[in-house]
């Protein structure tokens, strides 16, 4: 029976949970919840949750002033580009640009579009295409 080699055993498989700092928690919720459609969970004490595929997303105030920051660019797949981003627009999302392409491999294209949150965080949406 051969043993796995712990140096080579892929421990961490995907990502669970994704932090997003809110400064106003109210505010942040009904943006994700009415705004973006995300799938609302469940609120606790300076807390609130929703679920994006297989990742939830938990919007909080900062503990600390190191994490007093804006999140990281998370990337929202969508199944038509065009389509996401006029509803988007519709629900009051400010696009920070319009889709486009940003990379090409072979016959496929990579679409994207920027927007800002309610709390001043930064994320897109993108969508695969056919050329």
């Amino acid at each position: 029976m051969t043993v796995p080699d712990p140096a080579n055993t892929t421990l961490l498989k995907q990502i669970g949970q994704i932090a997003i700092r809110a400064k106003d928690l109210p505010r942040a919720v009904t943006y994700y919840r009415d705004v973006l459609g995300l799938g609302y969970l469940f609120e606790a004490p300076g807390l609130a949750f929703f679920q994006c595929g297989g990742v939830q997303l938990m919007l909080s105030g900062a503990e600390t002033p190191e994490f007093d920051h804006a999140a990281s660019v998370l990337y929202f797949d969508v199944a038509e580009i065009q389509v996401a981003y006029r509803a988007l627009v519709q629900r009051g999302v400010h696009f920070r640009d319009e889709p486009h392409i940003v990379h090409r491999a072979g016959e496929q294209q990579l679409w994207m579009a920027f927007f800002d949150d309610s709390e001043g965080n930064v994320f897109a949406i993108r969508c695969w295409r056919q050329a």
